[in-house]
């Protein structure tokens, strides 16, 4: 009777033991993809152009957001010029009060790009977290 007693609770632990680690490796897996698709800094550049706004904007979350007005990328047609808007938003309330107060000039924004956005960083897949350059619009 007792080595019957105690096959039962090895064979119980052993389904314990398995649905604890399933249980680990699914929540590992969840944190690896909400990692990747929120956090993990897809690409990182530099975008030039004359800064169009810079607004604080929204309804629970108050993000800052920008535009970037990009002059002279062509279009398939000859003989066309196109506008591109590169549209952001900032992470820091001191890069927004600078391009808040200096929209119309030309600048160098470096920025991060990841794969979602998220309500509290802001609208955009794009968050731009420094100024490399101003220069005043001509």
């Amino acid at each position: 009777m007792a080595e019957l007693k105690s096959e039962k609770t090895q064979s119980g632990s052993g389904i314990k033991k398995f649905f604890r680690t399933f249980v680990i490796i699914v929540i590992l897996l969840l944190a690896g993809i909400i990692y990747w698709r929120y956090f993990f800094v897809f690409g990182e550049g530099v975008k030039s152009g004359h800064l169009n706004y810079a607004v604080r904007k929204g309804n629970i979350f108050k993000t800052y957001e920008g535009k970037l007005i990009q002059e002279g990328i062509r279009t398939k047609t000859p003989g066309q010029i196109q506008s591109y808007e590169f549209e952001f938003s900032i992470n820091s309330k001191r890069i927004f009060e600078i391009l808040e107060r200096n929209s119309g000039k030309l600048f160098d924004l470096h920025y991060k790009e990841y794969h979602n956005a998220i309500p509290w960083r802001g609208n955009t897949v794009y968050i731009v977290d420094s100024i490399l350059s101003m220069t005043p619009a001509q």
